[in-house]
């Protein structure tokens, strides 16, 4: 893994874990200064998540992960086709328009693909 995965990694780690008790701490209304009052708010954030993850299923945690996994790939892919519009941009200026209007159409495209890909998640969710 190079530097930036892991990084974007211990992000994704830290957000998980300590999220949920910025969220309890809003909801109690207190503001706690010692560890002993920290850990504790962690610890009931952390029953939280859990109760809440078992009344989800496992069908619920698949959709979450297809929506995203859905937006990620749109994601990639529109940003694939920008760093390639404009490199073959900078290699033939006079051939800018042209390149602008497909890649507006393939951004469609792939757009549609993720959006489409969405909807069904949000269908499989509700059925």
């Amino acid at each position: 893994m190079n530097k930036f995965t892991r990084i974007a990694v211990l992000c994704l780690v830290i957000s998980f874990i300590f999220a949920p008790a910025v969220v309890v701490l809003a909801q109690e209304g207190t503001h706690h200064t010692t560890a002993e009052s920290a850990a504790e708010a962690i610890e009931i954030a952390s029953d939280t998540v859990s109760s809440a993850l078992k009344q989800m299923s496992l069908g619920h945690l698949g959709i979450s992960l297809g929506a995203g996994l859905a937006a990620i790939g749109g994601g990639i892919g529109i940003g694939v086709l920008g760093a390639a519009v404009i490199d073959a941009s900078a290699r033939q200026p006079e051939m800018k328009g042209q390149l602008l209007t497909l890649m507006f159409i393939v951004a469609a495209l792939v757009e549609g693909i993720a959006l489409f890909s969405l909807v069904i998640c949000m269908m499989c969710m509700f059925m």
